[in-house]
């Protein structure tokens, strides 16, 4: 599938685009807005990743408004150090379809491109829901409810739950969660993801998350 990556940090950039081309991408990357407009505006992009903040007259939001008002439909993700509300209000009314904020882990940015894509492909519905219903993620605009109440989650917490509720009733190890949020690179302790559970536990409830030894941890459909 071919994506559109807008990134003007080449650090960042780089390993972001061999990543991608791993994953099965076949990505274009430009560094200013103008090109990133030039590129959506000529190529046939399903996919596209903005930074906001970039060199040229456009920025990532200007960018992205200009795709809607010439009719292109590609999906559309900010990828951005722009963190306030405000800002990800913005950028999802202006035509943006999810909101990653930087520093960010690749298998979150690899799970958000793939929900993107279910959604566009009409392959599965973009809300998840666990816990007997109590919880529910919505895989596009990456919100997390328990008993219909949102939650403020950071993008790690929202990456750990969603990895446990693509496959409900399935019991993850430490090791197996670490592949998967962290990534293979990660080098720490994989006692962070114990550490982790239990912040998602102490913002949704103790049940939302289940536990056993030897087994792991899992999330009931």
């Amino acid at each position: 599938m071919r994506l559109l990556l807008l990134e003007d940090d080449a650090r960042i950039a780089e390993p972001t685009r061999d990543a991608l081309s791993e994953a099965g991408y076949d990505v274009t990357w430009v560094q200013t807005g103008d090109d990133a407009l030039e590129a959506a505006v000529m190529g046939d992009f399903p996919l596209a990743v903005l930074d906001v903040m970039v060199p040229g007259e456009l920025d990532g939001f200007a960018v992205a408004g200009e795709m809607r008002e010439a009719g292109l439909d590609t999906a559309i993700l900010f990828l951005t150090a722009r963190t306030e509300v405000e800002d990800r209000v913005r950028g999802l009314d202006i035509g943006g379809d999810a909101y990653l904020t930087k520093p960010f882990a690749m298998p979150e940015l690899l799970a958000t491109l793939r929900a993107l894509t279910r959604r566009e492909r009409g392959q599965s519905a973009p809300v998840l829901q666990f816990a007997q219903g109590r919880g529910t993620l919505d895989t596009v605009a990456r919100t997390v409810t328990w008993d219909g109440e949102e939650v403020a989650v950071t993008g790690r917490e929202y990456a750990l739950l969603e990895a446990l509720t693509l496959s409900p009733d399935r019991w993850f190890t430490r090791e197996d969660l670490l592949d998967r949020v962290w990534g293979a690179e990660f080098d720490g302790e994989a006692r962070i993801v114990d550490v982790y559970v239990r912040y998602v536990r102490r913002k949704l409830a103790p049940e939302a998350i289940r536990s056993e030894r030897g087994r792991g941890y899992r999330v009931e459909a």
